[in-house]
């Protein structure tokens, strides 16, 4: 019996210590995954790196862009300014999009979104939080009410003093109507009515922008690389 006892002791002391160096070893292997199926996409995802990539140079998922070109429907930063300053693009840069109802009532919901919070309904810098923080400008106002079309799309899409940048949140063509209506409040008119349908102030030029990358239309553009 003592001799059963003692083997039974030194079995538990065995797996005790197998346990405790299984759990103690080292950490830098994850062990066994159960289902891996289940937590690696099949699927060539661009943003996850598992295994090397069969079909694409180097074995990676993601494929460098050809260079000199802009994502179809992307964000549209690079602007194409002599000098990249909101001044040089007041100047430089001309709202592509016609002077219609339906842009402006689009812009007026976009301003309502993503502007209205600080510079008020109105235009006049009482949203909730330009009430909490002061300091935020009224478009009616001093150089404010003057600012051409470029200069407040350079300022949404960058930001400026303590205003953040937008050009994550809205594509250009949505900065552009934004812009519309912003021009539309540095009249004091509130609402998207327009009498007729004109085109937007260019001297008389044709715009040649294009309005969903912001960039001349001769820019070559991709597609979105699909994987």
């Amino acid at each position: 019996m003592k001799r059963y006892k003692t083997l039974g002791l030194k079995a538990s002391a065995l797996f005790f210590s197998s346990a405790v160096l299984f759990a103690c070893g080292d950490k830098s292997n994850p062990g066994y995954e159960y289902a891996p199926d289940m937590y690696h996409s099949v699927p060539l995802d661009p943003y996850s790196q598992i295994k090397e990539n069969k079909f694409n140079p180097a074995g990676m998922n993601m494929r460098e862009p050809a260079k000199g070109t802009v994502p179809r429907g992307m964000q549209g930063y690079n602007l194409y300014l002599s000098v990249d300053t909101a001044e040089v693009a007041g100047v430089e840069l001309a709202n592509p999009l016609k002077r219609t109802e339906l842009n402006l009532a689009e812009g007026q919901v976009l301003y309502s979104r993503f502007c209205a919070p600080c510079h008020g309904e109105q235009g006049d810098g009482q949203g909730l939080v330009g009430i909490k923080f002061k300091g935020v400008p009224s478009y009616t106002a001093g150089r404010v009410a003057e600012l051409p079309a470029g200069h407040i799309y350079h300022v949404i899409t960058y930001g400026r003093g303590r205003m953040m940048p937008h050009g994550s949140q809205v594509n250009p063509t949505e900065r552009w109507k934004i812009v519309m209506y912003v021009q539309q409040l540095q009249k004091g008119e509130v609402g998207a009515a327009v009498e007729e349908e004109v085109e937007e102030e260019a001297g008389g030029e044709t715009i040649t922008d294009n309005p969903v990358t912001g960039t001349p239309e001769d820019t070559p553009t991709r597609e979105t690389p699909k994987n």
